[in-house]
């Protein structure tokens, strides 16, 4: 169970009278999550969830991914509002840690995504990047071209540990990617990790879009391109083609995409496949073993990251382009 840091009874009690919602009833640690620690809280006013922010989140970049929380929320994007306390605070502490008091989504997230589903998320995603237009906070992305190689650098003499010559293939993307990467795209706010753990259904309706804690400023385009790696893949590491063209047709069918993004898809989808193989991989390198999370599998963005550079255009992705 990925929990961190421990609350007490006590202590939670106080800090939920704080907030107006009611009497605490019950609470619970959950699994899921990497970066924070996640309660599931009921209150005599129903379910909330309390995440208390763990090292590897900056403070300071708190006030924007909870404002831009509220900022969605307000322009009808489906995801959790932080909730603000009896003094109007929105951020709290507890047990040491800096914590806010989000409202409860409804619905589970898909093990086996459909055309379906991904039709939906393309909507979802056009409605967030129209959304986040007006949001004033602005929040450079850490993980962007400029920050790949550094991390690089991190486990370059360990990368074969991971698979044999690993180090020369990430050398040699992006000595592709950093001078052929698109500067002049639309920008906005992007979730940047918008994974389908990150993505809340009810049957086959979308209820929600949570975790927000990598949202940064960047290429709109760019998370298109997040999205295709995460959701138009199978286990076998195989693009499904048909996946692909609905998460795009949704997209498209909300926002159009310019004919600078679609052209440089490719190029984004290949970046977005390098930014998680290397995460990815220094994480595989530095969890220790008896961490309380298991690290994700570097070699399936590795597989994914072949595929993307073998795509001509984005045609590949079943995008038709209007003469």
């Amino acid at each position: 169970m990925a929990v961190y840091t421990e609350v007490n009874d006590d202590e939670l009690q106080r800090f939920i009278a704080g907030y107006g919602v009611g009497e605490l009833l019950s609470y619970k640690g959950i699994a899921e999550g990497v970066e924070n620690t996640n309660y599931l809280i009921h209150t005599t006013e129903g379910p909330f969830i309390l995440t208390l922010y763990e090292k590897r989140v900056a403070h300071g970049d708190l006030p924007f991914f909870l404002g831009l929380m509220e900022h969605l929320v307000a322009a009808s994007v489906r995801c959790p509002l932080p909730v603000r306390d009896q003094n109007g605070k929105i951020l709290g502490e507890i047990s040491g840690r800096a914590c806010a008091l989000i409202t409860f989504i409804e619905g589970f997230w898909v093990r086996r995504p459909t055309a379906e589903h991904c039709f939906e998320v393309g909507r979802a995603l056009a409605r967030l990047h129209i959304a986040g237009t007006g949001f004033e906070l602005k929040r450079r992305n850490a993980l962007g071209l400029h920050g790949w190689r550094p991390l690089f650098e991190k486990f370059k003499s360990e990368a074969s540990e991971i698979v044999p010559g690993l180090a020369a293939i990430v050398e040699s993307e992006l000595s592709v990617l950093e001078p052929q990467w698109p500067t002049d795209l639309p920008q906005g706010v992007i979730h940047a990790d918008l994974f389908p753990d990150n993505v809340f259904f009810l049957g086959t309706r979308l209820s929600g879009l949570i975790d927000f804690y990598f949202a940064c400023n960047d290429s709109l385009a760019y998370d298109v391109a997040i999205c295709l790696n995460a959701w138009c893949f199978e286990a076998d590491y195989s693009f499904n083609v048909t996946k692909s063209r609905a998460l795009l047709k949704g997209y498209t069918e909300i926002r159009p995409l310019q004919p600078a993004e679609l052209a440089a898809m490719p190029l984004l989808a290949r970046g977005a496949a390098l930014r998680f193989l290397l995460t990815r991989a220094y994480d595989w390198l530095n969890t220790p073993k008896d961490a309380l999370v298991k690290p994700h599998d570097p070699v399936a963005y590795l597989r994914r990251l072949r595929f993307h550079q073998s795509a001509r255009g984005v045609r590949d992705y079943g995008h038709e382009v209007t003469p």
